[in-house]
């Protein structure tokens, strides 16, 4: 039991050396010697869990993916009405962005960089479905504007990643009006007028 938590331990600490890495140097800049080193492991033990490094960013990529999202749709049930859903997933969003800020920053890195395989990028929208099931349900409705997952994404949520990086830098904080105000944007910007 105790050699099962030491190989869980070593794995775990394999990924957030990759995330932090990622996060200050980027993923070309992050050698798999740099990551075995700030995990303390020796490079060769790396293999024993990842084929190689883009096995590596895309099981990390997968499984802050799962993390994020298990926190997003914690609260929510899929019987709630389109708003009062999105309200809920929105802010659930929000507060892992804000709280989970390095997890959120790896995230938005992948997402905005070649970074990922194709294979593991869709892996990773799959955790969304109940944000899209509820998107389609409110197209359905005729709550949530007929337009494409992506765009609806770009509008409603993508904005979160750009005030995390600028509440990180120390622009600007976001407190609990501004929270509510970017929300009422958020949902301007979907639903139908």
């Amino acid at each position: 039991m105790a050699k099962l938590q030491k190989s869980i331990d070593k794995r775990n600490a394999l990924i957030k050396a990759t995330i932090e890495l990622v996060n200050n140097n980027g993923f070309h800049a992050t050698p798999m010697s740099q990551i075995a080193k700030m995990a303390n492991v020796s490079p060769a033990t790396i293999y024993l869990y990842f084929e190689n490094k883009q096995d590596l960013v895309n099981k990390t990529y997968i499984e802050v993916k799962a993390k994020y999202t298990t926190y997003a749709f914690a609260t929510y049930n899929e019987t709630m009405p389109v708003k009062e859903g999105f309200e809920i997933i929105w802010k659930r969003i929000a507060d892992f962005k804000l709280k989970d800020c390095e997890n959120a920053m790896f995230l938005a890195q992948c997402d905005n960089t070649p970074m990922i395989d194709e294979p593991s990028r869709q892996e990773g929208i799959k955790h969304l479905q109940p944000l899209l099931d509820l998107w389609a349900r409110g197209k359905k409705e005729g709550i949530i504007r007929p337009i494409s997952d992506y765009l609806l994404y770009a509008y409603a949520i993508n904005p979160l990643s750009f005030l995390m990086i600028m509440q990180k830098r120390g622009a600007f904080k976001l407190d609990k009006t501004q929270i509510e105000e970017a929300y009422q944007s958020a949902w301007s910007s979907i639903k139908v007028f």
